[in-house]
């Protein structure tokens, strides 16, 4: 069936054949801790919206399979199924960014409270999502993973040379103020995860230079205390 199929419930979802809701009523999270998923965990943790998580692991076993691909084609986490979608009607969604704005046009937090706020909090979940995502995600390849053993040091030096940019721009953002766009917003919630994850995951603190960027360790510092964030880090449990 289509990933754009209609359905009249959450267990009418191929994906609940393999992930089944123990709460059709809950929003259903399929979800692995990266900084990807753990946007949603943590979004709906500071949101309070009722959730079911459930763990799908990374291996082609599980986000190729017939039932996950059924609601993600593009077979990457985090996806949802909300059973209160718009117009009393479930909804599934996939693409963490579109999720996150869902989630909180839904909740009506995390978004602004005007127009004018709106806009520049989503411009930087759109910095977030074509650029400090993208460029940490190719550091880590070439750094921690798969092309760390390549000989040719110029991948490695291009995206080591990136993220330092990125992280300057966020480091002059959040020089005078908490949060990326003012008020604690959904684009903290996309960004801080990924600079967290230069320590957490990929070690590259020191290639990066990452303790050069003082305003940006304090802003992670910030974000990493929120209780949302301490827990949504560990959802779904591995």
């Amino acid at each position: 069936m289509s990933a754009q199929q209609d359905y009249l419930s959450v267990s009418d979802y191929p994906i609940n054949q393999r992930w089944p809701a123990s709460n059709p009523d809950f929003l259903q999270l399929y979800s692995y801790p990266t900084p990807n998923g753990v946007k949603i965990s943590i979004a709906l943790e500071e949101m309070g919206i009722e959730y079911e998580p459930h763990l799908v692991q990374l291996s082609d076993a599980d986000v190729k399979s017939p039932e996950f691909l059924s609601l993600n084609p593009n077979n990457k986490i985090p996806a949802i199924v909300d059973p209160n979608g718009p117009n009393g009607k479930p909804l599934g969604l996939f693409e963490s960014g579109a999720i996150l704005l869902y989630l909180a046009e839904k909740s009506g937090k995390l978004l602004g409270s005007n127009a004018a706020e709106k806009a520049k909090i989503i411009q930087w979940l759109m910095f977030q999502m074509g650029g400090i995502g993208p460029m940490t995600g190719q550091l880590g390849f070439f750094h921690a993973y798969g092309g760390k053993d390549i000989e040719d040091p110029r991948p490695r030096e291009r995206y080591y040379n990136e993220v330092k940019r990125l992280l300057n721009v966020v480091d002059q953002q959040v020089a005078d103020q908490d949060w990326i766009a003012g008020d604690f917003s959904i684009a903290d919630i996309a960004i801080a995860p990924w600079l967290q994850t230069i320590s957490k995951f990929y070690k590259a603190e020191k290639e990066v230079e990452l303790a050069s960027f003082k305003n940006v360790l304090a802003y992670i510092e910030r974000f990493a205390a929120r209780p949302a964030v301490i827990k949504g880090w560990n959802i779904p449990a591995v």
